[in-house]
């Protein structure tokens, strides 16, 4: 019963679509421009920093929420499905037509909530990298796959495994994503949404 209350609040919260609320209000519809991915790194090109910030801290929040909810209700395997269960909501929201998001930066608040030192680690890392390269992008990619690697030095192996399923998931997304984009499935005429960026 535990899992059943954690799958669906964390699905619920992964679902709400933050992005597409938050460039709407700006009079931009992300899955007409850009990549048509309604996620935060299309919300940064769209709108920029000072507008897309709301996105980070949202979709971040939803994986947070998420894996608070899964850690008070199961424990450490609790946050872990939760934050699993927010990413799916991103990814397939339910209030968008089961059209979302890749889950980066939904990964990333969740990890707060299910490796925190790791997660704290990798985000002093993110930001200093970013500082000395002056870019987010690069600063990112160094924080969302530090946190495994630091892990292994502060967490238990199966907390490593399970950071490891999660971000699986969140590469199978990106290989989904690509194949819409090929297919032709894909709303937006915009550069592939399979390349490096996180």
């Amino acid at each position: 019963m535990e899992y059943a209350l954690i799958i669906l609040a964390g699905y619920g919260l992964g679902s709400v679509p933050v992005a597409l609320l938050t460039a709407r209000r700006h009079g931009v519809d992300l899955f007409a421009t850009g990549d048509g991915n309604p996620g935060a790194w299309n919300a940064l090109e769209q709108l920029g920093a000072g507008r897309a910030w709301p996105v980070f801290a949202g979709d971040g929040l939803k994986g947070a929420l998420a894996g608070v909810v899964g850690l008070l209700l199961g424990g450490s395997e609790g946050a872990y499905a939760g934050v699993a269960a927010a990413m799916l909501g991103h990814a397939f929201p339910l209030f968008t037509g089961f059209r979302g998001g890749k889950a980066v930066m939904t990964f990333a608040g969740g990890m707060f909530a299910a490796a925190p030192l790791a997660a704290l680690i990798a985000l002093a890392a993110c930001v200093a990298v970013s500082l000395a390269r002056r870019s987010l992008a690069v600063g990112a990619r160094v924080g969302v796959f530090g946190v495994p690697l630091v892990q292994l030095l502060v967490d238990p192996v199966e907390r490593v495994a399970a950071t490891g399923a999660l971000m699986t998931l969140v590469g199978a997304l990106f290989g989904l994503r690509a194949l819409q984009v090929r297919s032709g499935t894909n709303a937006s005429k915009g550069p592939d949404p399979a390349d490096a960026r996180p």
